[in-house]
């Protein structure tokens, strides 16, 4: 994942979007709550997975390896009180950067764990409803606020690192990914009910 710009909403694209109001399903909303529930529900386990198969010294020593103090996580400064609008560019920017991530550390651990069938099956699924979340919120945000565009800013690409390195971003990032999912899920799911 290449460091691009800040992130930032986009102009406004009326005519983008008028394209996606005929793909948006009606029961978009109650589909973008089940997906941050699930989200939420199974982030621990992911985490706990990833730890198991990435074997010593991450097993014993997840809190120093795994502290994500020093990489580039979305800044998440929403809470319950924010604008709807606000609440979903937020989403956007933090789902489309875990999924570029969750991409970065598949295709990690399918090089260094290809026997890990358990962990792979689980980050490919995390990424399969991560999509669909992405797909979701995108269709809420052209739908009700014209904006068919949110610039992301992503985190730093693990190709090139050493196997240990890579290890440790993703556990860095599924630690902060757990972390940040649970404020999320409270957040964004009101915003989601029915009025």
């Amino acid at each position: 994942l290449e460091p691009l710009a800040a992130a930032s909403s986009l102009p406004r694209a009326p005519r983008r979007c008028a394209r996606f109001h005929g793909l948006c399903r009606s029961n978009v909303q109650e589909q973008t709550r089940r997906q941050v529930a699930v989200l939420n529900a199974t982030a621990q386990e992911l985490f706990s997975l990833y730890l198991k198969c990435q074997g010593e010294p991450f097993s014993s020593e997840s809190d120093k390896l795994c502290n994500p103090a020093g990489i580039f996580f979305p800044a998440f400064r929403v809470n319950r009180t924010s604008e709807r609008k606000e609440v979903m560019v937020a989403m956007y920017k933090l789902f489309a950067f875990l999924n570029a991530s969750l991409g970065n550390i598949t295709r990690d651990q399918e090089e260094l764990n290809p026997m890990a069938k358990e962990l792979l099956e689980r980050l490919h699924n995390t990424t399969k409803t991560t999509r669909g979340l992405i797909s979701n919120l995108t269709c809420l945000l052209c739908k009700n606020y014209n904006i068919f565009q949110v610039d992301v800013r992503y985190g730093d690409s693990s190709k090139g690192k050493s196997a240990f390195k890579k290890k440790q971003q993703g556990c860095q990032v599924l630690r902060k990914y757990v972390q940040v999912i649970g404020q999320a899920a409270r957040v964004l799911l009101p915003h989601l009910s029915p009025s």
